[in-house]
């Protein structure tokens, strides 16, 4: 996907949605909003803060809120692309330039709360915190049997420790368990990832 420079060369490279995002573009200037491009695509932030996006896709032109969740809401036009993954970011999408044009007054209440609401320093508090590590009771009892494993386990970091007990815990039969355990010993020892080689 290629990453753009400006707003402007952004909507120059769209090959379908050019005068839905310009209405939309064009909405957000009359705002206190300032104009920017991340991740190629236009936003418009408040202090670098990133409120609201457009983009275009095949089938549909789409507003992003970064503060969605925290919306009213009360039309029930936002949605969450990825239920169980994303905690604030919501989405309007416009499959027309008619529906688009027929709620530019209510795409501007949104764009509004959306703003007072950085103004106001709102945002979702999203938990950092790291799930605890567990370990199938397979590996647990391998390490009683190999402490060299088990250190070389500890030094790993704790993404490769979580990659190694998903590994095993998803094996469905004890003697795929104890199958793979034998496969991921050596790479255990040699500090080597399960998934290392597709990240090169």
């Amino acid at each position: 996907m290629k990453k753009f420079e400006t707003v402007d060369d952004y909507i120059q490279h769209t090959d379908k949605w050019k005068e839905e995002l310009n209405i939309l573009r064009e909405l957000l200037l009359n705002t206190v909003l300032e104009e920017g491009v991340k991740w190629g695509a236009p936003i418009y932030m408040i202090n670098k803060k990133n409120v609201v996006g457009i983009a275009s896709f095949k089938n549909y032109v789409g507003l992003w809120f970064h503060q969605g969740a925290l919306l009213a809401n009360k039309e029930k036009v936002l949605i969450n692309a990825q239920e169980d993954k994303t905690k604030a970011l919501r989405q309007w999408r416009f499959e027309s330039k008619q529906e688009l044009i027929t709620q530019l007054n209510l795409i501007k209440e949104y764009v509004d709360e959306a703003i007072s609401n950085q103004q106001n320093g709102l945002e979702v508090k999203i938990d950092r915190t790291p799930k605890p590590l567990i370990l199938p009771n397979e590996l647990v009892d391998a390490f009683v049997n190999d402490k060299e494993l088990e250190t070389a386990f500890k030094s790993l970091t704790l993404s490769k420790k979580r990659e190694y007990g998903e590994y095993i815990s998803t094996a469905k039969r004890e003697a795929t368990k104890l199958s793979r355990i034998e496969k991921i010993i050596p790479m255990i020892k040699n500090g080597i990832g399960l998934n290392d080689k597709y990240k090169k």
